[in-house]
C-alpha cells in the first residue's frame, strides 16, 4: 500500500457558511482554521493547500468566556518610538468586529508561505447578510 499524496491540481474547494451567533471565539476559530487548512478532508496533505472557503456571518455576536470580555487586550506597534497601541476587546468590537475573528483564526494557522493564501479565503461579515449567496445555492 502506498500513502496518498494530494496534488495541487486535484484540490476541489467548497464553500462553508458559519454563523458565529452565540459561539465561543476560540471554538469558532478552531473550526474555521481547520476548514481553511483542509484538515477536515480525507485527502489532507500538509504541503498542499487543500483548504476551502469560509464565510462567517454575525461576527458581532461572538462570545468570550469568563472575564475575557473586559480583560482581553489587543496589542500593536507601528515600529516608531511611541507607536505602541493597546485596545481592549470591547474597543475592537466597537470599531471592527471582523478583526477579532480574523486575528484569532490567523493565530491558529501555521506561520508559513500558505498563511496569506488561506486567510484570503476567509470572508467575515458583521451582520446576517453576505455577498456570497450564489456560492451556496440559496
Amino acid at each position: 500500500m502506498k500513502t496518498y499524496q494530494a496534488k495541487p491540481a486535484e484540490v476541489r474547494r467548497t464553500w462553508h457558511l458559519i454563523d458565529a451567533e452565540g459561539k465561543v471565539l476560540g471554538d469558532l476559530s478552531v473550526e474555521i482554521a481547520r476548514k481553511l487548512m483542509g484538515k477536515h478532508k480525507v485527502t489532507y496533505t500538509p504541503h498542499v493547500d487543500s483548504g476551502d472557503f469560509v464565510v462567517v456571518i454575525n461576527a458581532t455576536k461572538v462570545v468570550l468566556t469568563g472575564k475575557k470580555a473586559t480583560t482581553k487586550m489587543y496589542y500593536s506597534h507601528s515600529g516608531i518610538p511611541g507607536g505602541f497601541k493597546a485596545l481592549s476587546f470591547e474597543q475592537v468590537m466597537a470599531k471592527d468586529p471582523r478583526r477579532v475573528i480574523e486575528h484569532a483564526v490567523k493565530g491558529m494557522i501555521p506561520k508559513n508561505k500558505q498563511q496569506d493564501r488561506r486567510m484570503a479565503r476567509l470572508k467575515v461579515f458583521v451582520g446576517n447578510e453576505h455577498t456570497y449567496t450564489d456560492k451556496f445555492g440559496k
